[in-house]
C-alpha cells in the first residue's frame, strides 16, 4: 500500500501547563509538529482535500487540546493529541506528535524539553 506524510511543523500555542505552580498561573510557550502517515495517492490524483488530511482541522483540534486543558506534563499532551487524532481523522494510519517546551525551568541553560509520541491505528479500527 502507498502511504505518505503530512506534517504540522512548529506550531505556537500559549498555555497553562507544568509542574510548577507558577507555570499554571503565568502560563508559556508550546511548540507542537504533528506528523500523520496515511494513503494519500487517491487524494494526490485527483487533487481531492476529501481524500485526505485536512490540517487546518488538524491545526484546530490541536490548538483546542492545548488550551483548553492544564496538566502537568508535556508527555500528556502529546499522547492526548495523538489519540484524539487517530480516533477523530479516520483516514490516517498513525500520528506522531512531539511537543517542545522553550527555556523549561531546569535551573539553568536548556533550549527547550520535548515529548514525541507516536500512535498507530490497530488493524481492527
Amino acid at each position: 500500500m502507498a502511504r505518505g506524510k503530512v506534517s504540522l511543523v512548529n506550531s505556537v500555542f500559549y498555555a497553562h501547563h507544568g509542574v510548577m505552580q507558577e507555570e499554571h498561573r503565568i502560563g508559556g510557550r508550546y511548540e507542537v509538529d504533528v506528523a500523520m502517515e496515511l494513503n494519500f495517492e487517491e487524494a494526490a490524483a485527483e487533487d481531492d482535500l476529501a481524500k485526505t488530511v485536512d490540517y487546518e482541522a488538524v491545526y484546530a483540534r490541536v490548538r483546542e487540546i492545548i488550551t483548553s486543558n492544564n496538566f502537568y506534563l508535556i508527555e500528556r499532551l502529546a499522547y492526548l493529541i495523538a489519540h484524539e487524532l487517530l480516533e477523530g481523522q479516520p483516514v490516517l494510519d498513525s500520528v506522531e506528535v512531539t511537543v517542545r517546551k522553550p527555556n523549561p525551568p531546569v535551573g539553568g541553560p536548556c533550549d527547550h524539553a520535548s515529548a514525541v509520541y507516536k500512535c498507530a491505528r490497530s488493524n481492527g479500527q
